[in-house]
């Protein structure tokens, strides 16, 4: 029997001590030791039997991984990543990729010249409801796509602004909640080819943003709008209409519409509208439902981390793919500050 792999995590928080429960669930791998310099951290680990590092490169040339979870602030998540190349450690790396996409440029030179594979943790493109749209929309369906609608609304609570950091530039839905439905919108419908975007702070006065409206144009020509809220009770949000994490109420509401010209389907809802003769609104619309499998994203993501430290498989999202992602935020906060359209291409063209 193969020995397991040995994987690390670096960053303890919410997200990372989620990849550590997912590590010790599985039977492919071990945690091989935590990398976060806070005292909590070091409770954490010291209960799971674990080394705990103040220094993720104390970890890397002492732990000797296979692999890294990159789960620590975005700030730092270039540092990490080039230590991981330098050290020859494939990394998994949160999402957003980097903090801008300079930073994502520089991490893919890297990449290029080491050779050591990395992927991005924009794991709802693991998720079968979201595969299951993306077939749809890509196999035809649903016919040339003519619209998209998103919608991303919700309210947090007051104390997760207790937290500085949420109250300033970058803490707030557009880099934190709608990269990951930005990043939906891409793998379903492909590239975002111009941006036109208005921000409003005005419900809680903080310099970061709180509400959005978006109007994208994506590269096969059709057109789509995103609206983002997180100050308000309402259902419709990945969050509340997945089910996909159960801390979350699952609420029975759409949060996607893709139009075509031969069918129409909600997602995480997942029903398909079409006229099955005579096509037009007087004739009846036929409703069918669409049944992608269950499973775990998160699990599948690890699954999939650990065929690519092993090279059976390549990643499913690469760092420059989702540097197109994070173009598309700050095409998004360019066109909300000037009141142009802007395209993520440019972005891209200008951090190089």
């Amino acid at each position: 029997m193969s020995a397991k792999m040995r994987i690390a995590v670096a960053g303890a928080g919410l997200i990372g001590r989620r990849h550590i429960e997912l590590i010790e669930a599985s039977k492919d791998c071990a945690l091989a030791g935590i990398a976060d310099p806070s005292p909590a951290a070091k409770d954490y680990a010291q209960a799971r039997g674990v080394n705990c590092y103040a220094d993720h490169r104390a970890l890397l040339e002492q732990g000797k991984p296979d692999g890294l979870v990159i789960a620590s602030p975005n700030t730092l998540h270039l540092p990490m990543a080039l230590d991981c190349a330098a050290a020859g450690v494939p990394a998994l790396i949160e999402k957003p990729v980097t903090d801008t996409v300079a930073a994502a440029q520089r991490l893919c030179a890297a990449i290029t010249r080491t050779g050591v594979p990395m992927l991005v943790g924009h794991h709802r493109r693991h998720n079968p409801i979201i595969k299951a749209a993306r077939e749809a929309v890509t196999t035809g369906r649903l016919g040339r796509l003519t619209a998209v609608v998103g919608l991303w609304l919700l309210k947090k609570p007051d104390d997760y602004f207790e937290v500085t950091w949420r109250r300033e530039q970058g803490g707030g839905p557009l880099l934190i909640n709608l990269i990951h439905d930005i990043d939906n919108l891409r793998f379903i419908c492909g590239e975002i080819a111009e941006v036109q975007a208005l921000t409003s702070n005005r419900i809680r006065g903080f310099p970061v943003e709180d509400t959005a409206a978006l109007l994208l144009r994506f590269a096969n020509g059709a057109l789509g709008t995103v609206t983002v809220s997180d100050a308000t009770p309402a259902p419709w949000s990945w969050e509340l209409s997945s089910g996909e994490n159960p801390v979350y109420p699952k609420q029975d509401q759409p949060c996607y519409v893709f139009a075509g010209t031969s069918g129409s389907l909600s997602v995480p809802t997942m029903e398909l509208w079409s006229y099955p003769q005579n096509p037009g609104w007087h004739a009846p619309l036929v409703r069918e439902a669409v049944a992608p499998s269950a499973y775990d994203p998160l699990v599948e993501q690890l699954r999939h981390f650990l065929a690519v430290i092993a090279g059976r498989e390549q990643p499913l999202i690469s760092v420059e793919d989702a540097m197109g992602t994070l173009a598309v935020i700050e095409a998004v906060s360019e066109a909300a500050r000037t009141g142009h359209s802007i395209s993520p291409g440019r972005i891209m063209e200008q951090a190089a």
